[in-house]
Parts: C-alpha cells; sequence; structure tokens
C-alpha cells in the first residue's frame, strides 16, 4: 500500500481579497511633484504595506498555530472480520487465484463502503488490501485485511475510537444491495507501529499448510549460516486443516535482547491483529525451556522484525497440527491428585475454558494448592483478573503466584475453571488437590493461615515458610542466631544492619552507627564527616565512602578506579556500565563478559538452574573419581578457584594439574553434550599466602592445557576492579553441584540459589572473629536446607550496572548457604584482582 504523496496544504488569504503582488512605479522627477499630492500618495502606500505586513502575519501565525505541528502520519489498521452465506473454497488459500481475487474485490468495496459513510475515516483513507481468507463455521470465510490511513497526527485518538465503533456496530455494516454479503464478528485495531518502521527495507512474506504425520520447519532468514539480516520484516502465514489447531514449536531461539529493536510476534489471526496477538518474544529460550504457542482455530501468524544494529543467530521453529479438541477439565476423585493447564508447561491456547470437578470422600474437606501459577499478561488487575485466570469456586486468580498459593473450601466438593481469553498467552500452572480432616487440617504440622501446612520446627525461625507470614507472628522468644524485631517477628541476626529493612519496622536497621548531626556525612565504616566534604576529592572516610559515585576526575586513591593512562575517576564501579567515564575509553575495554544467554526462568523446579544459564560455571573432576570442586571460567585458557581445591592430602596430589580435568559448558553431572568442553590442565597457581588453618587468601588460578571456543554455554564471567563495591544486602548467585542437603550427596543438575550480601562487622561477631579484609559473607534469602546449593571454588555471581554480571566471590568456607541460620564465607575477589592479573594477563 503506497501512502499519500502529499497531504493538505494551506494557502493563507488576506482581507478583502487584497493582491500580495502590488507593484510601485518610481516617479521620473520626485521633485516635480506637488507636496499635497506626495502626501496622499504616501499615506496610500504606507497602508498598503501596512495592510500587506498585517496579511502576512495573519497567515504565518495561522499556519504556526494551527498547521505548523499538523504533521501527517500514515497509520495501517488491521482487522478481521466474518462473511456469512460465503462457504470456504481452496483456492481462496491462493492470493493468485481468480476466486481469490473476486472474492477480495468485494471485501474492498465493502470496507470503501464503511469508511465513505464515517466523516472521520473517509477524508484520511487511501486504500485496503485483503491479506488472506480462512475458513469460518458452516457456510462462511474470515477475511483478513489492512487498511491504510493518512491523517495529521493528532487526529489518531478520533480515529482509533471511530474504528472501536465500527468494530462495535459490526452488525450494521451490512450490504443491503448484497443480501449475500453480510458480515459480522468484527475486530480491528492499529498495527504495532514498530511493524512499520521506514528503516525496513525488505519486507517478505511466507505461507505455510501444515498436514497430519508431518512437520514443516521454518526459520529466520539466513539461519543457521548467518545472522538474520537487518531492517527486515518477516511473517509467515501458518495454516492447519479444518478441525485441528496450529502447534508452533521452537527448538532454537536466539534474538537481541531488547524487544523494541528485534522481536518476533505471534498472533492467533493471519494478520497482524493486536486484539489477537499471542506473545512478543524477544532473548534467548534455552532447549529444555522451549517456546510453544497452539492456536485457538486453524490458522496462526508469525512476524520478525529486526532492526539496523546486533543482529542475531536467528531461530528455527517446527510447524504441526493437533486436533481441535483439547482435554482438559473433568472430575478427579481420591485423597490427592494433580491436574495442570493443558500442555503446561508450554503456552496454553486462547478461547479455552477448561473445568475440573473435585471431590474427596464424603466428611472431609478439599484444597488445592498451586505448585506453579504463571497467567499474566498486559492490562491484567491481579485483584480483579478480567482477562485469563483459575476460578476456585468464588476466588479468582491471575498474575503470578508464589507456591505457597493455596485455596480451600469447607466441602468435600470443588469446582476449578481455567479461562484463557483471545490475546496474550502464558505457561499457565500446576496443581495438587488433596483432602483432609475438618478436626485436623494438618496432622502433626504447623497449620498455615492459608492452610498450608509445614514442619513445627519451621515456625518462629525467621524465614517466611507460609508465604504469608503467619508462621512468624506472635513469636515469643527468639534464638541466638536471630533478631527481635519491635514488631515481634524474628529474623536471622545476619541480615542485621544491610540497609534492608527485613522486620518492617526498621528495627534491624536500628542501631548500625548514627552521626549525631544532619550536617555530617556517615561513612561505611561508621565514621562522621561534616557533610560538605563529602565528594571533595579526598578520602575524609579513610574507607573512601566520601568519594563513592562522584562521577569526576580525582587525585588517585587506593578506593579511586584508575584508567589505563592512569587517570582516576571516583565514580562507583564505572567498568562495563555502557557509560565512558575515561577520557581514554578504558573502563569500557574488555567488557564481553558477564552476560548469560538464556534469561532465569519462571518455570524451573526447585533450584535447579536452566542449561547454559550461568556459562562461566565450570567443573572440576579428579580424574577416575569425579566432580570435586567448582570454577569460573575468566577467558578462553584461564579459570577461578578455591586454593583449599589444590591442596594435597595423604592420597591424592591435588596440586598436581595432570589430575584434574575441567568440563566446561556441563549442565548434568556425566552427561557430556555437543555444548560441553574438556580440558586438561597446563598449570595450578594457588596464591601464595593461602592460609589452609583461616582459609584466608582462599583463591587459586588454573590454566588450561589449550584454549576453548566461547559459545553460548561457555563464556568468561566479568572480573571486578580493585575499586569495585558490592553493596551490603544486594543479592547475588551462587551455583555449583554441591550437596543439595546437609550431609547429602551431591547434585546431579547444576543447581542456584539468591543469597544476600552480609554486613561484614555483623558477620565477623556471628563467626567468632574468624572474617578477614579478604573474604565476603551472604545469606539465603529464600532458606530452607535446601534452598542454597553452593560448591567450593564456584562463583558468586553478582550483577553490575548494564546487567553484566561480575565474580565478586569464590565459594569457600563456613556453612556455605546450606543452612539457613548460617552465612556461607566467600573470597572477595576485588583483593586479588593485581594478582589475577599478574599470573594471567586477565
Amino acid at each position: 500500500m503506497d501512502p499519500l504523496e502529499s497531504g493538505m496544504r494551506y494557502s493563507p488569504r488576506c482581507p478583502d481579497d487584497w493582491d500580495t503582488s502590488v507593484q510601485f512605479l518610481p516617479a521620473s522627477d520626485s521633485k516635480a511633484l506637488e507636496k499635497k499630492g506626495s502626501v496622499r500618495k504616501g499615506v496610500f502606500v504606507a497602508l498598503a504595506v501596512f495592510l500587506l505586513a498585517v496579511c502576512v502575519m495573519i497567515g504565518v501565525l495561522v499556519w504556526h498555530f494551527r498547521y505548523r505541528h499538523a504533521t501527517k502520519t500514515k497509520l495501517i489498521y488491521s482487522g478481521s472480520m466474518r462473511i456469512s452465506n460465503q462457504p470456504f473454497l481452496d483456492n481462496y488459500e491462493n492470493s493468485e487465484s481468480q476466486d481469490f481475487k473476486d472474492l477480495a474485490e468485494k471485501v474492498l468495496q465493502h470496507l470503501s463502503a464503511v469508511y465513505s459513510k464515517s466523516s472521520q475515516l473517509s477524508p484520511y483513507y487511501v486504500n485496503s488490501k485483503v491479506q488472506a481468507f480462512s475458513e469460518g463455521d458452516s457456510q462462511s470465510v474470515i477475511t483478513y485485511y489492512l487498511s491504510e490511513f493518512f491523517m495529521p497526527s493528532e487526529q489518531k485518538s478520533a480515529m482509533d475510537k471511530a474504528m472501536a465503533n465500527m468494530t462495535q456496530q459490526g452488525r450494521l455494516l451490512r450490504r443491503p444491495n448484497n443480501p449475500s454479503f453480510y458480515v459480522d464478528d468484527i475486530v480491528s485495531g492499529a498495527v504495532d507501529s514498530r511493524m512499520l518502521r521506514s528503516s525496513l527495507a525488505v519486507r517478505q512474506s511466507f505461507a505455510l499448510h501444515c498436514q497430519t504425520g508431518s512437520a514443516v520447519t521454518l526459520q529466520s532468514p539466513g539461519f543457521p549460516n548467518s545472522p538474520y539480516s537487518p531492517n527486515t520484516y518477516t511473517e509467515w502465514l501458518l495454516r492447519a486443516d479444518p478441525g485441528h489447531r496450529v502447534k508452533l514449536q521452537f527448538d532454537t531461539f536466539n534474538l537481541e535482547n531488547d524487544c523494541g529493536k528485534d522481536f518476533i510476534r505471534v498472533y492467533d489471526s493471519l494478520v497482524a491483529l493486536e486484539q489477537k496477538i499471542m506473545a512478543e518474544k524477544c532473548g534467548v529460550y534455552p532447549p529444555n525451556e522451549p517456546l510453544s504457542f497452539v492456536s485457538s482455530g486453524n490458522v496462526m501468524l508469525l512476524t520478525l522484525v529486526t532492526n539496523e544494529e546486533k543482529n542475531f543467530p536467528g531461530f528455527r521453529a517446527r510447524v504441526t497440527q493437533i486436533p481441535q479438541k483439547i482435554e482438559c477439565g473433568g472430575t478427579l476423585t481420591g485423597l490427592k491428585g494433580t491436574f495442570t493447564s493443558p500442555d503446561f508447561p508450554s503456552y496454553y491456547p486462547p478461547l479455552l475454558r477448561c473445568v475440573w470437578n473435585i471431590q474427596v470422600p464424603t466428611g472431609k474437606y478439599v484444597k488445592v494448592q498451586f505448585k506453579k501459577f504463571l497467567m499474566s499478561e498486559p492490562g491484567q488487575n491481579i485483584n480483579v483478573c478480567r482477562k485469563d485466570y483459575v476460578q476456585v469456586n468464588t476466588t479468582k486468580l491471575c498474575g503470578e503466584r508464589s507456591p505457597s498459593t493455596v485455596v480451600s473450601v469447607k466441602s468435600n466438593k470443588m469446582e476449578v475453571i481455567f479461562d484463557s481469553d483471545m490475546s496474550y498467552v502464558d505457561r499457565g500452572f500446576s496443581a495438587e488437590f488433596q483432602a483432609y480432616e475438618p478436626s485436623d487440617p494438618c496432622p502433626e504440622k504447623f497449620q498455615c493461615r492459608n492452610d498450608m501446612c509445614i514442619n513445627p520446627a519451621l515456625k518462629c525461625d525467621g524465614w517466611n515458610d507460609c508465604g504469608d507470614n503467619s508462621d512468624e507472628k506472635n513469636c515469643v522468644e527468639c534464638g541466638e542466631t536471630q533478631i527481635k524485631c519491635k514488631n515481634g517477628f524474628c529474623k536471622p541476626k545476619f541480615w542485621q544492619c544491610d540497609g534492608v529493612d527485613d522486620c518492617g519496622d526498621m528495627s534491624d536497621e536500628e542501631s548500625c552507627g548514627q552521626c549525631k548531626s544532619k550536617a555530617e556525612f556517615l561513612c561505611n565504616n561508621t565514621k562522621c564527616i561534616p557533610e560538605n566534604k563529602k565528594c571533595n576529592g579526598y578520602d575524609d572516610c579513610g574507607d573512601g565512602s566520601d568519594e563513592k559515585g562522584c562521577t569526576r576526575v580525582v587525585a588517585c586513591t587506593d578506593t579511586s578506579y584508575k584508567c589505563k593512562n592512569s587517570q582516576c575517576i571516583s565514580k562507583a564501579n564505572p567498568e562495563c556500565d555502557g557509560e565512558k567515564d575515561c577520557d581514554d575509553g578504558s573502563d569500557e575495554v574488555d567488557c564481553e563478559c558477564g552476560v548469560r544467554p538464556y534469561k532465569s526462568s519462571r518455570i524451573v523446579g526447585g533450584q535447579a538452574a536452566v542449561e547454559g544459564e550461568w556459562p562461566w560455571q565450570v567443573s572440576l573432576h579428579i580424574k577416575n573419581v569425579g566432580h570435586v570442586c567448582g570454577a569460573s571460567v575468566i577467558n578462553n585458557r584461564w579459570l577461578v578457584t578455591a586454593a583449599h581445591c589444590v591442596q594435597d592430602d595423604k592420597e591424592i596430589k591435588y596440586s598436581q594439574p595432570q589430575h584434574w580435568e575441567a568440563y566446561l559448558g556441563l549442565h548434568i553431572q556425566g552427561k557430556i553434550t555437543d555444548k560441553t568442553a574438556k580440558r586438561n590442565l597446563k598449570r595450578i597457581i594457588p596464591h601464595p599466602y593461602y592460609n589452609e588453618y583461616t582459609y584466608d587468601n582462599d583463591i587459586a588460578l588454573m590454566e588450561l592445557d589449550s584454549p576453548v571456543t566461547l559459545t553460548q554455554s561457555i563464556w568468561p564471567i566479568c572480573l571486578p576492579s580493585e575499586t569495585h563495591e558490592f553493596e551490603v544486602g544486594s543479592s547475588v548467585w551462587i551455583t555449583g553441584w554441591g550437596a543439595t542437603r546437609e550431609g547429602g550427596s551431591s547434585a546431579t543438575t547444576l543447581q542456584k540459589a539468591e543469597v544476600r550480601i552480609i554486613n561484614q562487622t555483623v558477620c565477623n561477631q556471628l563467626m567468632s572473629n574468624q572474617i578477614t579484609s579478604r573474604m565476603l559473607c551472604a545469606g539465603v534469602l529464600s532458606g530452607g536446607v535446601d534452598a542454597c546449593q553452593g560448591d567450593s571454588g564456584g562463583p558468586m555471581s553478582a550483577y553490575g550496572a548494564n546487567r553484566r554480571l561480575f565474580l565478586a566471590g569464590v565459594v569457600s568456607w563456613g556453612d556455605g548457604c546450606a543452612r539457613r541460620d548460617k552465612p556461607g564465607i566467600y573470597t572477595r575477589v576485588t583483593k586479588f584482582r593485581s594478582w589475577i592479573k599478574e599470573k594471567s594477563g586477565v
């Protein structure tokens, strides 16, 4: 569709139709003119000039205030409507067939007639195009079309309203002179502006039709041999046979992480219709968490939009057709059982309704706990749930819910309804129902207010095990390792003075060091200095905290960041934050690190990591023995681990490189894939001042015998500068194959856990004054014996600016994070940055 070549033009007119091109002839002898005549003529000329000036001024003002900003814009509206009394013909699938062209012409005539009757639409209407036809119900055809309008920008809201009115009055749009051409079920809306970018130089369309028993493969242009092209719009019109649904499943998906730049959109339609969008996706999704979508009918549209920057590998997907009937709902009986939304954990289809009738034995009550609940979409209000929802009797649930979500009824019967509307789908839910005795809902367990049942030992232990804090209320006494909050809660002592309000009344953050006057600045070391000494270029605190975040060139100190040109800046953590702070740009050099290819999964059970989620994680094996320690990739040749991992004992010389094997890109122990690289070691360099009794300086370097190829599954983590500061209370991640419980065996699958950095002074008190400045303390956020799976030598990964991950620590000693009432101790990597550079060159 070609837009109009030009918009409306305005030519201001002067009062009384004055001619703006008046020509004045000069007198041949000005001295011969009579004085009186000269005055009259002068007045006339002055009046003419004045009126001309007024005319021009009025025109300029009218143009400036009314038309200058009335820029024209092209708007494309997509739509679909059902044509009744019109059976679908096979030729309608072929846009080159005469049948397609004949019906398309009728549709275009109809749209033109409709738009011409609207005073808001007709002045700006350009043309329309029929995109496709598909089967409706018996004796009907669904048409998909695009309509172009060219209008002043400020008219867009009025246009949207006019289109909405046309949609609402769809049944009134039939053509009286053609009774067989009757339309209804009209849906229309503006096409996303990103799909209409003027920079999109290439537009291409493909059509695929599935057949039972076979799959059609589609892939982004150039995949897998080259990245997709920039500035392109590509669409795939996908069909299935009547009585079937289209299933689209991606086995590879790797796009730019910003959906404002490169993205795909999946529609439950054959045109880009916002009301029927199923999903918008970008970034990277792991193979064990594939994107999979199912249509409500027998059509689907997939679109890919790319911009001019950062082209990525793209995607490959399989398209199949499945029967229209989806098995969901039904009757569930017994004492307990499980049920899920259709196709969980893949995305459920739109326009679906399932009803489960649960019945447990007479005399018992029934409750349901949602282990996973993911039903979020734009525009959804979790307190009202007008879009996709689950209804348990009269209780509606939507959005994203925690595993502690429990709904119970005082009856042996329960009805659970799952309902999805026409737009935006999610992964759904998995649930478990259970019968319980009305008189004893939680035998030998503590009953939470939300009817969850937990171990009685978890009551008043400082952790929200119930999910609604009911196990932590009305606590009479707190343990020795806990804080007694003023509001009655008990919280772990290692959360004291970390800048986070854990109690809920800030009582865990009181008495953490205060200044007497508001005109003083509190340093991180609790020293107080005058406020006006902050950011003065001098380390008045003694720990540099008064010069952090000042972002300017300062005299070099131990706490300032030093550029390669020896310039020093006081900005906190400037390296790899996406901003050039050093004049020589050295703070943004070597920043291709710390990027995770896969987003954290919302659906992975427990604390198991997604395959490839932590690409710098290494498994260190002793030959013929198995996994012993973890390590981190810092470039294609070097690893960082703990020094205590390479200390000899009576049986094995751990300090000798020939005994070790390093597995990079490993996810499951014992399962080697094409993403895994195995290397022997060339040399091991433990820190010379490692103390095996105190675990001080617990760090070591390992050099591989040959470089590895860096891939999505094997990638280095960023090393922090010596002055990089990891704030107390901030969240970090630890990963490894360590024991899943105290005294238990090692995990088979790579584990992950979120922990929080602990105040150094508080940690030292908890650990009997064994903490040195080269150690970093952290404790678990979620709690539970199996909440955190650390592993000696493995990484503590911390987010920096620009969402890059830095190696904050190395798992060292203590209780790690396998015990929720004790912090784990990690080697503070910033203290060893110069040593790592000296020994490895990294």
